[in-house]
């Protein structure tokens, strides 16, 4: 790519894009702007009640009415996903007619940050 070229891409660039490069940076280099853009941005939030690991012999004979046991424990804080990466444990409760799940205990932001 020659000179010129760069430089017509960088120009066009910070053309497209002036509230990113003239809002005021706050502390984290992130601006308040900025962080709102994000906020629109949908995740899928699913929940963990166990897991279970059976052979394709098994898996093959279940049917209505079968039982797999799982890893958990009745009563053990459930895992809170978001697009796949655990952020929370909680535990199920009822909003109205529907489940909800009410959030114990928050995972240390840098344990989140390692997961993506």
């Amino acid at each position: 790519m020659s000179e010129e070229n760069e430089t017509e891409n960088q120009e066009e660039t910070a053309a497209a894009a002036p509230e990113a490069s003239q809002a005021p940076l706050s502390e984290g280099n992130v601006s308040i702007e900025n962080l709102r853009v994000l906020e629109n941005i949908e995740v899928a939030l699913s929940v963990v009640v166990g897991n279970a690991e059976i052979r394709i012999r098994d898996l093959l004979r279940l049917n209505e009415g079968s039982v797999v046991e799982l890893d958990r424990l009745a009563g053990d804080p459930l895992d809170i996903l978001a697009n796949g990466t655990m952020i929370a444990r909680g535990e199920v409760v009822m909003v109205g007619e529907r489940f909800g799940i009410r959030f114990s205990e928050i995972v240390d932001p840098e344990k989140r940050v390692e997961g993506l």
